[in-house]
This record gives C-alpha cells, structure tokens and sequence, in this order.
C-alpha cells in the first residue's frame, strides 16, 4: 500500500491473460452492500487494445467536442483545501516535465497520453449499470482499489483514469457493452518505466490528524 503510486509511463513488456485474470479474482474479493458486486471490467489488450486507443487519441487530437461526463467527479465549485492539491499535483507533474504555463499544445498531449494507457499494455475500462446507486458507486471504488493492490501485490504497476469517462460513447462503440452500462474510470495495468520523468513525481499526502478525528481512547 505504501508502494503504490499512479504510474504514467509504462515498458511494453506483455502481461499474460493470466495474471490480468488472477488480478480481478483477488480484487473481486471487494465488499460490497449486500454482496451485489456491481463493477464490471472490460479488458483490452494487443490488437483491442490499439484499435481503443487509436479511436480515443485520433479525437482527442482533433479537438473534437467532447461528451459530458457520465457523472460528476469533480466539484462544481472548487475550493481550499481541494484546488490547492489538485494545483500541486498539476504544476509538479508539468514542472517535471517541462511544461510552462499557458503552453496549452504540450498540455494537450500530455493529457494525450491517458487515453494511450501511458502505452501500458493492458487497459481496464471498469463500468457499471446506469440504474445503480451512490452506494454502489463506493463499492465500484473499492474494488478499483483492490485491483490497484493486487496488481501492485504481483509486482505490476498501475494508473486509475477517471478521464475515460468523458469518452463513454467511442468506448461503447469500440469495446461493444450495452447503453446500459456506463464507464466509471480506466486502469493501466504494466511494468512501470523507472527511467520516465514522471517516474520521479511524489505526491504527498494528509498526516491521519488532518482528516481523521479519535474519540474514546484511553490516553
């Protein structure tokens, strides 16, 4: 848990059938309300794999008019404490990559790069029904986190992608699930690639009294 971070830049070293498949039966292990496991994954590999990314970064580059997301993932209004760490996240990730403010061009291919799975060689597109609830939205979290800890577990690396969502309709075209499922968010699963720039990101975290209070402990 302490060891794994969101990778953006992956070898293309293969991950066997095998190893995805073992993955998603550790992580389905997941809790959810009443046992109904409501994630679903669709997995996308070799040629797959490619024919999704073509379609995804072809529109992207295109500056075609994006869909809204699915759903809502970020504030309507930002505020402290949550745009400062988004910012610091944003600027360390550019600033390691040498990308100035205001450079949009260079913004746009690195933003690019998600929907290449940072050149992983699997993808997950995790969804779930339409008709579900807020309830089984946490438990579709837990589970993608379970996935990332498996997968870590096994010596792989991973990166959750929420911006997969806003591509809902080419997903569905290309990977074939019904309108009745809709995508939650995107995982990279490979061999992270120590020697990448982004390699060196930290991301620093909350100490626990920051977000955590204690009640009816003995001293």
């Amino acid at each position: 848990m302490a060891g794994r971070r969101s990778t953006r830049a992956f070898r293309p070293d293969p991950v066997p059938r095998e190893t995805v498949e073992r993955i998603l039966a550790l992580a389905a292990r997941a809790p959810s309300g009443s046992n109904i496991q409501p994630w679903k994954v669709h997995v996308l590999a070799g040629a797959a794999r490619a024919r999704v990314v073509a379609a995804l970064t072809a529109d992207h580059a295109a500056g075609a008019p994006r869909a809204a997301w699915g759903y809502t993932y970020y504030p309507v209004k930002w505020r402290a404490p949550y745009q400062d760490r988004r910012r610091a996240l944003g600027w360390s990730l550019y600033g390691l990559l040498g990308i100035g403010k205001g450079d949009q061009d260079r913004m746009q291919a690195q933003e690019r790069r998600n929907f290449a799975f940072f050149d992983a060689p699997v993808g997950l597109i995790v969804t779930i029904d339409r008709d579900m609830e807020q309830g089984s939205w946490v438990d579709v979290g837990i589970f993608v986190g379970q996935v990332l800890l498996a997968a870590e577990a096994m010596g792989l690396q991973t990166c959750p992608q929420a911006a997969f969502a806003m591509y809902d309709g080419i997903l569905r075209d290309e990977i074939g699930y019904p309108e009745t499922e809709q995508v939650v968010c995107g995982i990279a699963i490979g061999h992270g690639d120590p020697d990448d720039v982004t390699a060196r990101l930290q991301t620093p975290r909350e100490p626990v009294e920051g977000f955590a209070t204690f009640q009816g402990f003995a001293d």
